[in-house]
């Protein structure tokens, strides 16, 4: 563990909720305009609510960015908590999913073409290993948020006269508590990485949910039909459809968020002086703009693996669709490149009616099946278990074991969700 990372504070939940104070936020925001952040007329609403001889320790020593910084990240920490339980939800959904089809034979796609033998489970398994892999760094991150108060010019000079060296140094750690968030290391009013790295990992946390959701767009097209959200979409004007609504609103925010995790960036790096002058602004409505798309994405991503359906008829209709050809990788390992030739070129004959193909009661040829290229195989003395898909999809079973057995030891079952 990095020394000088911010600690954690022991016993302290940053997604405990709290009473709200009763200000209004339109008053706040009109009134804010004129200071150029929410913190100064809300000071002043503060000492207004306070018996007049505790005014004076309102607000004393610390600065406007001291408030808004620390508050952002209170509100950021609830957010990726409520996020993190939806998360688990639906990594335990795909993990269910995954073992359940862990020996269902479908075709791998590469570049859009049907390349060799998969398991549907191993397909979600994959997307399961991201998604697992985008929570832990928001968990990460979400810990790691941390409070700020350093004073005016980050140097905590107010706090050392008012409370001298000692005290100055604990007060830090003393208000981070109270707030649920890490203790800094030090002050970070221009170095912004508290900000950027969350903004990294909701983005992460959106690409792996977006990815979820390209899968299941594509492969719950009419022709394809392999996936199904559980309850999809319909059409204003076109009854007969089921649109992935989910998958669609995945894509939708995960295409956002990259633009957005740039602008936090390009504002972090702007960070001049000691208190950055529009740097500082930009990242408010971008970082809650990131945490919003988070919120709704993950809420989808659960009501959509927790519905998502296989159909496993529709997987084996699509595995034959080359009828036979797409084990020609195992043919060309096993038998050698001509051999393979030699049989892909006869299951392409029977296809044409040419070299005895089978016809059918009209006389007309049959297309080729995986029978067809284990007749083919047996014809010529070759093994005729080659065409069997079954038989070479690698490691595929244990790649999905081991994915579902790292989600058996702790997230298979959502954790109840918290009251913000």
């Amino acid at each position: 563990m990095d020394p000088g990372a911010p600690t954690r504070p022991a016993g302290i939940d940053p997604g405990a909720p709290t009473r709200p104070a009763g200000f209004d936020p339109a008053v706040l925001a009109r009134e804010a305009v004129a200071g150029g952040n929410p913190v100064i007329p809300l000071v002043g609403a503060l000492k207004a609510a306070v018996p007049e001889d505790g005014r004076r320790w309102v607000h004393r020593g610390a600065t406007s960015q001291d408030v808004l910084d620390s508050a952002l990240m209170v509100v950021a920490a609830r957010a990726a908590g409520l996020v993190l339980d939806d998360l688990r939800a639906v990594e335990g959904a795909l993990a269910r999913l995954a073992a359940a089809h862990r020996d269902t034979v479908g075709a791998a796609r590469t570049l859009t073409q049907h390349a060799v033998p998969m398991t549907m489970g191993l397909r979600i398994a994959n997307r399961l290993r991201g998604l697992r892999r985008a929570a832990a760094r928001l968990e990460d991150a979400r810990f790691a948020l941390p409070a700020q108060l350093a004073g005016a010019g980050g140097t905590l000079a107010s706090f050392v006269e008012l409370a001298g060296p000692e005290g100055a140094a604990e007060l830090p750690a003393a208000f981070a508590a109270e707030l649920g968030l890490a203790v800094p290391d030090a002050p970070w009013h221009t170095t912004r990485w508290p900000v950027t790295e969350l903004g990294d990992a909701l983005t992460g946390v959106l690409d792996a949910l977006g990815a979820i959701g390209t899968d299941v767009a594509t492969l719950s097209r009419t022709e394809i039909g392999e996936l199904a959200e559980g309850a999809g979409g319909g059409s204003s004007a076109m009854p007969q459809k089921r649109n992935p609504a989910g998958s669609v609103l995945l894509r939708s925010a995960a295409l956002r968020a990259p633009g957005l995790a740039s602008t936090l960036h390009l504002a972090a790096a702007l960070a001049g002086d000691e208190r950055p002058d529009g740097a500082w602004h930009a990242e408010w409505p971008t970082l809650r703009e990131l945490l919003r798309l988070a919120l709704g994405a993950a809420a989808n991503g659960r009501r959509l693996a927790e519905g998502l359906r296989v159909d496993d008829a529709a997987v084996a209709r699509n595995l034959d669709a080359t009828h036979g050809a797409i084990l020609a990788e195992r043919l060309s390992l096993v038998l050698g490149a001509d051999t393979a030739r030699e049989v892909l070129d006869d299951l392409t004959r029977r296809s044409r009616g040419a070299g005895g193909a089978s016809r059918d009661g009209a006389g007309a040829p049959t297309r080729p099946t995986e029978r067809d290229l284990a007749a083919v195989l047996e014809a010529r003395g070759l093994d005729p278990a080659l065409a069997d898909p079954a038989g070479y999809t690698g490691l595929a079973g244990a790649l999905v074991d081991d994915a579902v057995g790292t989600a058996a030891s702790g997230i298979l079952e959502p954790e109840p969700l918290e009251e913000p």
